[in-house]
């Protein structure tokens, strides 16, 4: 083999071009006549469209929360600490409860059965959870109901 025999892997190929424009001849791939042809927007609507439409429309600039909202069981407290122990976001994150988000929040709630007693701060609790914790003797601190 001589150098004047190589060839490229993928040969360029030049395409010819056809009517004014050029890209794709006289209709550009949208036949003859009717709505579909003409300039513009096309009319023909999709009917996901239709269903958007409907939707209620809410006023206001819409943004995602910088922090996020980890939703964690009662059961899932009684397998991971030890009586006695302390509940905060911080030790949940440790455990491997809570993802590793810069700024998290904790609910929890009441779902599964809880026989230890925890302290638990900084957490937001659901009024059944908050029932559960306290009648296994546990403590909640400066906690929100939700």
């Amino acid at each position: 083999m001589q150098i004047h025999e190589i060839k490229p892997k993928k040969s360029t190929k030049k395409r010819s071009r056809i009517g004014r424009g050029g890209k794709r001849g006289t209709y550009a791939g949208r036949g003859m006549k009717g709505q579909k042809a003409r300039a513009g927007t096309r009319k023909m609507k999709p009917a996901i469209e239709e269903v958007i439409k409907k939707y209620p429309k809410l006023r206001g600039y819409k943004f995602s929360p910088l922090s996020e909202v980890y939703v964690v069981n009662v059961a899932a407290l009684s397998k991971v600490f030890e009586s006695g122990e302390e509940v905060t976001p911080k030790t949940m994150k440790e455990k491997g409860l809570v993802g590793k988000g810069k700024k998290t929040k904790v609910k929890i709630l009441g779902e599964g059965d809880i026989d230890k007693p925890l302290k638990i701060k900084g957490c937001s609790l659901s009024r059944n959870a908050r029932e559960k914790i306290e009648k296994a003797g546990g403590e909640c601190e400066n906690n929100k109901e939700q």
